[in-house]
């Protein structure tokens, strides 16, 4: 694979679970001759399944197609561990392409969890399999919209364990990577940050919950004689309304779903997950597999494109 012809930096873009939507909203997005014009691009999958999708003639992108997936073992739209084993192979030869400084920033598509760990893989997501691979300790989700970026506390755990995996130093962790991700990726300066409560109403001053009295509050107090702007913590259902999120550089939510629902509700299509905390820049789309639309040519491509672009834009 002719990687020495590409001359600009180099984005990888991983296939992602080829049966679902990702080989589609790659090609799909890799037409448009905006997104070619950020970067050169180097895909990683299976060519076979990608093919069908490509548009011919298209410059400044070459694909390495690893050849996982023998074409009478595809199965379009449906998970299955033949394209599960394929998905983590693309991101583990995208991951020491990464360490071997062949490409400088990684957009993941989307992959199907219950069939990677059905595999027998200990997959949470692709944020801890990165930062395992690569020894990162401190890392968090940032998702970054139009008008509001988000980093949630916690990531992919069971709701029942959130309360016990916060405390002081967690919350205080996150928020000072959040500060250093907004000065580096995004050069403000002094950034206003919130943080949101764990209980409703954040916990009204202990009647409802009190982490926000012995835990939270104690974690802002700490940033702020730090020198941080941090205010909170805050009720999240009103931190979130565009009128009263658009007064911070970003929003801390203490779990998953606390987080990322607003953000979806309101910008599901041009929303991107970043990793903070890695050595190098790593995007992602934010939606799955869609294996329901796989194959019909109807999947959006907006949230890929944004990750894109924000990837070029960060590396």
């Amino acid at each position: 694979m002719p990687i020495s012809r590409l001359k600009n930096k180099i984005i990888g873009i991983t296939l992602g679970d080829p049966s679902g939507v990702g080989p589609e909203i790659i090609a799909k997005a890799l037409a448009k001759p905006a997104m070619r014009a950020l970067a050169d691009f180097l895909v990683i999958g299976d060519l076979n399944i990608y093919r069908r999708y490509q548009p011919r003639g298209l410059k400044n992108y070459e694909f390495l197609d690893l050849k996982n997936v023998p074409p009478g073992q595809f199965i379009l739209g449906k998970a299955n561990p033949t394209s599960a084993r394929a998905a983590i192979e693309y991101l583990q030869r995208a991951l020491e392409m990464i360490k071997q400084k062949k490409i400088s920033a990684l957009v993941t598509g989307p992959v199907c969890k219950e069939a990677i760990c059905a595999l027998g893989f200990k997959f949470q997501g692709h944020t801890e399999f990165i930062a395992d691979y690569f020894k990162v300790r401190k890392f968090d989700m940032m998702f970054v919209s139009p008008t509001i970026k988000t980093v949630v506390a916690t990531r992919h755990i069971p709701l029942s364990q959130v309360k016990d995996t916060l405390n002081i130093q967690k919350i205080s962790g996150t928020i000072h990577l959040t500060a250093t991700a907004l000065k580096n990726y995004f050069k403000i300066k002094n950034p206003a940050i919130a943080v949101c409560g764990l209980n409703p109403h954040a916990g009204e001053k202990g009647r409802i919950g009190n982490e926000e009295i012995t835990t939270i509050a104690p974690a802002i107090k700490k940033a702020q004689q730090s020198g941080l702007r941090i205010s909170g913590p805050f009720p999240a259902d009103t931190i979130f309304c565009p009128s009263i999120a658009k007064n911070y550089d970003c929003i801390i939510a203490m779990y998953h779903d606390q987080g990322i629902t607003p953000l979806k509700a309101i910008h599901f299509d041009q929303l991107v997950n970043l990793t903070i905390g890695l050595p190098f820049i790593r995007t992602s789309p934010a939606h799955g597999t869609a294996f329901n639309i796989a194959g019909k040519g109807i999947a959006d491509t907006d949230s890929l494109c944004a990750a894109i672009k924000l990837a070029a834009q960060l590396s």
